[in-house]
């Protein structure tokens, strides 16, 4: 759904703060950095911090009326506001934190357009909230999906709030999964990003509603505009009572990956 009070403009205001996030990261690659520890084993990096300062900087300047929620900073404005951003500066922090290029920065609009930057290709894939492209080098290209390559990535990491049901890990093990598809994982709106790119054939992996979660919804905006299929791991609607993500190229791709999680399912409780 797009959002109704989104303007024509509103991609571009995406593109630009995305891209503003990702020459902070680059600038920053390979430095030594400070660690924020968050918890859980999670932590930021100043890098993640100040790619965040520089995105708000640029919604600040065009949408200086607008709610954002970024990931380092948390909620500025109303968390209910018509208009709410969602920043992710750093997809990937562990990836960058040892010197692996596999990041990407993320904006999104809720309900609109939204762009995924990847710093060291300096490509912008992103969404008006329709369509989805891929900006390189000034030039647009048309997202387009395919499972030809069949790889497909899979988030492995806890927690795991479908288990016993559903462990991703498990998945790998599926005879049919092993026959049909190669596993990767790379960071998650990366994959996502790659998925509606025709660079990956899907993309699995457990949790709850993830369509406002700043790791997410540029990523599910993108697969959505792109024409992936997209549903929980339960094959129901992805949000508010939706569990984990099932994202893939074409509708057969998506049928195989939910036939194999609901026989691993079905093995745990039988």
């Amino acid at each position: 759904m797009i959002n109704s009070t989104a303007s024509p403009d509103d991609a571009e205001v995406a593109i630009a703060a995305a891209r503003a996030g990702a020459e902070a990261v680059r600038a920053r690659y390979g430095q030594r950095h400070t660690r924020i520890d968050k918890g859980a084993g999670d932590f930021a990096t100043d890098a993640d911090v100040a790619a965040e300062e520089v995105i708000l900087d640029v919604i600040r300047a065009a949408r200086p009326d607008d709610a954002v929620h970024g990931e380092e900073g948390g909620q500025r404005g109303a968390a209910d506001a018509a208009r709410q951003w969602w920043v992710d500066p750093l997809c990937g922090t562990l990836n960058y934190a040892v010197g692996t290029m596999l990041v990407a920065v993320n904006v999104a609009l809720r309900d609109g357009p939204a762009a995924v930057a990847d710093p060291f290709s300096d490509e912008v894939f992103f969404t008006d909230g329709a369509t989805a492209w891929v900006r390189h080098d000034g030039s647009d290209t048309r997202l387009a999906p395919t499972a030809a390559s069949r790889l497909v990535d899979v988030n492995l990491d806890a927690p795991f709030p479908s288990a016993p049901g559903f462990r991703a890990v498990d998945l790998l093990a599926h005879p049919s999964f092993v026959a049909r598809f190669r596993p990767r994982v790379v960071s998650t709106t990366l994959a996502l990003a790659w998925v509606a790119a025709g660079r990956r054939a899907a993309y699995v992996t457990d949790g709850g509603d993830l369509t406002e979660s700043v790791h997410f919804a540029a990523g599910i905006a993108l697969c959505r505009a792109a024409d992936c299929v997209v549903t929980g791991i339960d094959g129901a609607p992805v949000g508010q009572t939706g569990r984990g993500l099932v994202v893939a190229a074409d509708a057969g791709t998506h049928a195989l990956l939910l036939s194999m999680i609901g026989a691993e399912a079905r093995a745990v409780t039988s």
